[in-house]
């Protein structure tokens, strides 16, 4: 059956043929080249209106970024979706390969790990509900660490006696973990499946479902314009880690 039958047969669909399908992605060569060099030279992960803007009227971005997407794939480099924008980024299996190229970055403490994972799944919360959840005093400097490497934000205050401020995650904090929204942090089943939680933990503990909603909540009120965004010097390691 030659190519004319099978098509009248309907058992080759147009858009598989060889030759359609080399035609059109001629005809999307440009956009694609464009939207390559975009991606390359962004210092940023961008969005899809972003994209839009600047490719020629009438190119379809989601498709043009699939492709893109799929060319990429077993390359060194890959095209990523995170915080719902898009970035190219070394593929992880290499990773290990130029880690000795960078500098060492500082490791966080027990506390600011523990702070960061309880804004992230619980966020908005203030200082003092952070404190109740980890059961010690938060030091100050401990929050100064996380807002200055971006990742936690302050959101507004809290409507309640002495009006706190509320901390959430920042899109950094996406972007640097790898993840496209908040909601793809991992689960309680997840946990237990790397040993973060222990099997055998009670069956009513639960992993609140995080939520970075930009929006503030009803019992939340705007920053003032003059807040002080000054931080505060760094704590020892040691400063909020005593059980």
């Amino acid at each position: 059956m030659n190519a004319e039958a099978a098509r009248s047969a309907g058992t080759v669909p147009e858009d598989l043929e060889p030759e359609t399908h080399a035609a059109s992605r001629s005809a999307r060569e440009p956009a694609l080249r464009l939207l390559e060099a975009m991606l390359f030279a962004a210092g940023e992960p961008l969005d899809e209106a972003t994209i839009a803007a600047r490719l020629p009227e009438g190119s379809d971005v989601r498709a043009l970024l699939a492709e893109l997407s799929a060319d990429y794939a077993p390359r060194g480099v890959n095209l990523v979706r995170v915080a719902g924008k898009w970035m190219l980024r070394t593929a992880p299996d290499l990773g290990f390969l130029l880690a000795r190229d960078k500098p060492e970055p500082r490791r966080l403490s027990r506390a600011a790990l523990e702070t960061l994972a309880i804004i992230a799944y619980h966020q908005p919360v203030t200082r003092a509900e952070i404190e109740e959840i980890r059961g010690v005093s938060t030091n100050k400097g401990t929050l100064d660490v996380l807002l200055a490497a971006g990742w936690v934000r302050m959101r507004g205050r809290r409507r309640s006696p002495g009006r706190p401020v509320t901390y959430g995650t920042s899109e950094t904090f996406l972007v640097h973990f790898g993840l496209d929204a908040i909601g793809d942090l991992p689960g309680l089943d997840e946990l237990r499946g790397t040993g973060l939680i222990d099997a055998r933990v009670s069956a009513g503990i639960t992993v609140p479902l995080p939520s970075d909603d930009p929006a503030l909540k009803d019992d939340e009120d705007p920053l003032e314009p003059e807040f002080d965004l000054s931080f505060s010097p760094e704590p020892d390691q040691g400063d909020d880690d005593e059980r």
